[in-house]
């Protein structure tokens, strides 16, 4: 079998963006800690974040109006007691970020002192946004870089994969680390840790067109599945209504900050067409503005709609969107003067690794953090700048309690060495690539943004199609990025058509033909855990 380098840790974190790199940074004068990171320690979907993080610290807002606003975007799913909480801790979370150096911008008041400007987005009734003009997750991604690079008890793998959750037996219900796959020299290790935490992000990449980087593969969700976790409303994935449009601009997406000042959805002709969707017009919730967009290009036949700021002072739009002018600037596309053509994109899993509101999930030792998590806060649609606050609020929850348990050994149960001397390497790397391709676009095509019960059933099909031919394939070469990501990517696949086709309404971000009624009862969809092979 040969041998297997292993490493050693009080706290694993699988994830380098805000959940774990605050997780990190709180646990880090108490702990040895390592963060596996499956890029460079940079690249995730917090950098890419641009709006803000929303917390209460105008007068004229309240701790309540943040959670009505946040229950009324969940569209009667959320779980009020986390809603509340996480409100309730935003504050005093953000004042830890600022201590760390995340320069918020901020604004002189009439009596000439300085205060965070504070913006709005879609849901929000009040300004309470605070913000890095429009690169926030930027900020937020550099400072806490920066401050774990420093630290002597955060140790950081950057280019690794996790592979899988490491447990005693198929029966039990206790993590003990995690094989991971180092790209550098291509070979599988083990670390052992007594805690491991989840915060590998969503799974938009899933989907054929995302705003999300390619990081973003849903490995925690899978590996957590298949390690015996629960996961819950798996339907909910949220397209952000604008992604930029244009041949040359994968991925980029058009923060909703700009209709929070004012900028207005419009037909290629300049018509408006929001109010006619809904009465708070462009700033009614993402879910409704992407089923709007998609309505009216299909209506339309158009390959996109638009988005129209130019009526704002150019001053104004250079000083408060600078990252935004400058990239459609360099794609020749002037906004102070033109509208901005807009698609939706598959942007947020809502849904995820059922846990508790200290992190945990259903296996001892094991807590996920952030987009990876269902914690009851996002409900069937999450509020806008309500995720950074997520990952903030609920790294600080794991932190707690994995300090409260600070005298746990570490497991003496031996863990088997990874096994590759049955495997080769594979030379038919172009099958997982069509398999890849196959897998978004039918997604895309069944399980987009309007669905059908027999647009669920073809996708399902297909699905276990493709598990079949990756399970053979894993089973017979050695591991590699693109395996592990497609292995997961269908996982998720099939968790999210499970949940779908479970939900016999519309509601929120799920939208079906077949039920457009919502029904008086909001249940969550729960997909019980169980034990499964990993390999």
């Amino acid at each position: 079998m040969g041998s297997t380098v292993e490493h050693r840790c009080d706290v694993l974190i699988i994830g380098s963006g805000a959940a774990g790199l605050s997780l990190a940074l709180k646990l880090a004068d108490s702990f040895n800690v390592i963060v596996l990171s499956k890029s460079n320690l940079s690249e995730g979907s917090t950098r890419y974040a641009q709006g803000g993080i929303a917390a209460v610290f105008d007068e004229g807002d309240s701790i309540e109006s943040h959670i009505a606003d946040t229950l009324d975007a969940g569209a009667g799913l959320c779980e009020e007691a986390a809603v509340r909480y996480t409100a309730t801790e935003a504050k005093k979370c953000l004042n830890w970020l600022i201590k760390f150096g995340v320069p918020f911008d901020q604004e002189t008041d009439e009596k000439g002192n300085l205060r965070f400007h504070l913006t709005r987005e879609g849901g929000h009734s009040h300004r309470r946004i605070l913000h890095a003009a429009d690169a926030t997750g930027k900020a937020v991604q550099t400072t806490l870089v920066d401050a774990v690079q420093q630290h002597p008890n955060i140790h950081l793998f950057e280019r690794y994969n996790a592979i899988d959750l490491i447990k005693h037996d198929n029966s039990s219900k206790e993590c003990l680390g995690a094989y991971v796959w180092n790209r550098n020299c291509e070979h599988v290790e083990v670390i052992r840790s007594r805690f491991t935490a989840l915060a590998t992000g969503g799974a938009s990449k899933v989907y054929q067109y995302t705003s999300n980087p390619d990081v973003s593969s849903g490995d925690g969700i899978a590996m957590a599945w298949r390690a015996g976790c629960s996961v819950v409303n798996m339907e909910f994935n949220q397209f952000h209504p604008t992604c930029l449009f244009h041949p040359e601009a994968r991925n980029f997406l058009i923060t909703e900050a700009l209709r929070g000042e004012g900028a207005v959805l419009c037909h290629e002709d300049g018509t408006p067409f929001m109010k006619k969707f809904d009465e708070r017009g462009d700033l009614a919730p993402r879910d409704i503005v992407a089923r709007a967009i998609d309505f009216e290009m299909k209506r339309k036949g158009a390959d996109c709609m638009y988005l129209d700021i130019s009526h704002k002072p150019a001053d104004f739009i250079v000083k408060h969107f600078p990252n935004i002018y400058r990239k459609c600037r360099s794609l020749g596309i002037d906004i102070t003067r033109q509208p901005i053509p807009v698609v939706p994109a598959a942007h947020y899993s809502c849904g995820g690794v059922k846990t508790d509101f200290t992190a945990k999930t259903d296996i001892e030792n094991l807590y996920a953090v952030g987009e990876v998590a269902y914690t009851g806060l996002h409900g069937a649609n999450r509020m806008a700048s309500n995720s950074l606050l997520e990952c903030v609020v609920f790294a600080h929850a794991a932190a707690e309690h994995i300090e409260s348990q600070k005298e746990r050994e570490h497991s003496t149960v031996d863990i088997p060495p990874w096994d590759e001397s049955q495997v080769g390497n594979s030379d038919e790397e172009v099958i997982i690539q069509h398999n890849w391709h196959e897998l978004r676009l039918f997604m895309w095509d069944y399980v987009g943004i309007v669905r059908t019960d027999k647009r669920l059933e073809r996708a399902l099909r297909r699905i276990e199609l493709l598990q079949q031919e990756i399970h053979d394939y894993y089973a017979n070469f050695r591991v590699s990025n693109n395996l592990l990501e497609l292995r997961n990517l269908v996982t998720v696949a099939e968790l999210i058509v499970r949940c779908a086709m479970m939900r016999k309404e519309s509601r929120g971000l799920h939208y079906n033909l077949d039920y457009p009624e919502t029904l008086k009862e909001a249940k969550i969809s729960l997909l019980v855990g169980r034990n499964q092979d990993s390999k």
